[in-house]
């Protein structure tokens, strides 16, 4: 069975359509969305417990977690799991922590101080996607970076499961990063609640989060009126370069991992040598997909994925980048060989995240090495980088000018102002100079 369809070496023209996401109509999520974002802002709590009912099929007592609950987290959670949550917070933390950075203090002339301030966002809300799969690693993902840069507030929402709860191992993922205000809330329903708060949730200044397209419709919605967020982040994808002498198995096991997510992910193969070579390699990937397959659960999300992905054949390394950078993969996987490798990453100019050589699985990335899960996706990684400690931030520009500074300043501040015809701009510079008015 053939799970990729295959081109060799497309052209421009034709490589467009051939890369776009699996993502399907929008029309009728943009209205959907639209409609429980107005409902939460007109009502409230009241949408919330309703989309609770209707969405999540349960009827809530109460939005907030409870200290209770939280509490109970922990026995609920094995020590295997608290073992490998323990070491992917300290790398988390690790690099995180070192992306803090120290405001900048400049003398451009004397007289003339220029620095900046460097501020935590004062309450920032975490997306926790929990429908298909709980989701705790992107709790470290999220809370970690909040937790480094200071933000004094940081509430989560997540959706409840089928008894109303959440699942224990994210309630005890929020309690390494202490974050305490925690709601049962999922879905554009969420974003709605953070963005403009209800009766029981504050508003929040910033949403960070991935999740599927009606969380992501939500997000842009309320960023282009009301709330900032860290990106557009809709359904994960991969893109995974190789060459006929990579391992298939290890190939395979990259494009299910990203296929697995859900149906609408996307998994994609660059195979860079002779055309019979990469041929005969993709044969190999396939024979190691459906192999793998045979073990594997969410079978249901695979195949819908794979049927969507597709597989590309070139001859060099600039065919390759050029196919990379048109795509903008979230995950780039480069396993050509260490100095193709390198020579590669070089070239890359659009990815959220890249992983170089044969051991450095997506996994590694998702879960524990340190770097940040949260990427841009949908070809967003043109403009946009994934979450880091900078996303939690805010840098305030200061300046301070003595009279001998802006004396100095004063003829160019003059001129320009002149120019502008802005009178009252020229008149704030010589009033202080002794001049008019």
């Amino acid at each position: 069975m053939a799970f990729l369809e295959r081109y060799d070496n497309p052209p421009d023209e034709q490589l467009s359509p051939l890369l776009a996401r699996n993502l399907g109509t929008t029309q009728s999520v943009s209205k959907q969305v639209s409609a429980i974002l107005d409902a939460v802002k007109g009502e409230g709590d009241d949408a919330l417990y309703r989309y609770a009912s209707e969405f999540d099929g349960v009827n809530l007592s109460s939005l907030a977690v409870s200290p209770e609950e939280k509490k109970a987290a922990g026995t609920h959670v094995d020590d295997s799991l608290k073992q490998a949550l323990s070491q992917s917070y300290a790398h988390i933390y690790r690099f995180h922590a070192a992306q803090m950075p120290t405001g900048e203090q400049v003398a451009v002339a004397p007289g003339i101080s220029l620095s900046r301030k460097v501020v935590p966002l004062s309450r920032v809300g975490l997306y926790i996607p929990g429908g298909t799969a709980p989701l705790f690693s992107t709790v470290l993902m999220l809370a970690i970076p909040a937790l480094v840069a200071g933000c004094p507030e940081v509430v989560l929402c997540t959706p409840p499961g089928k008894q109303g709860r959440i699942h224990p191992a994210i309630l005890y993922a929020a309690d390494l990063c202490n974050v305490q205000e925690i709601y049962a809330v999922g879905g554009a329903q969420a974003i709605a609640a953070m963005a403009y708060g209800t009766q029981s949730i504050k508003a929040v200044d910033k949403i960070f989060g991935p999740g599927n397209r009606y969380v992501t419709e939500a997000k842009v919605q309320v960023s282009s009126t009301t709330c900032a967020i860290d990106m557009p982040a809709g359904p994960s994808e991969v893109m995974v370069v190789a060459s006929p002498s990579s391992n298939p198995a290890f190939v395979a096991s990259d494009l299910l991992s990203q296929a697995e997510h859900g149906k609408d992910s996307q998994a994609m193969l660059v195979v860079q040598g002779e055309k019979t070579e990469g041929n005969d390699f993709i044969d190999h990937v396939e024979a190691a997909i459906a192999k793998q397959l045979t073990s594997l659960g969410r079978t249901e999300f695979l195949t819908l994925s794979l049927a969507s992905s597709r597989a590309f054949l070139v001859p060099d390394l600039d065919s390759t980048a050029h196919i990379v950078n048109a795509y903008a993969p979230e995950h780039l996987i480069i396993d050509l060989g260490a100095a193709e490798d390198d020579a590669l990453l070089e070239k890359v100019v659009n990815a959220g995240s890249v992983f170089l050589g044969p051991y450095s699985c997506e996994s590694a990335g998702d879960y524990a090495s340190g770097t940040n899960h949260t990427l841009p996706t949908n070809g967003w990684a043109r403009s946009y980088s994934g979450v880091s400690t900078d996303s939690f931030i805010k840098k305030i520009t200061v300046q301070k000018l003595s009279k001998e500074g802006l004396s100095s300043l004063a003829p160019t501040l003059l001129c320009m102002a002149e120019q502008e015809q802005l009178g009252a701009h020229r008149n704030a510079v010589a009033v202080r100079l002794g001049g008019e008015r």
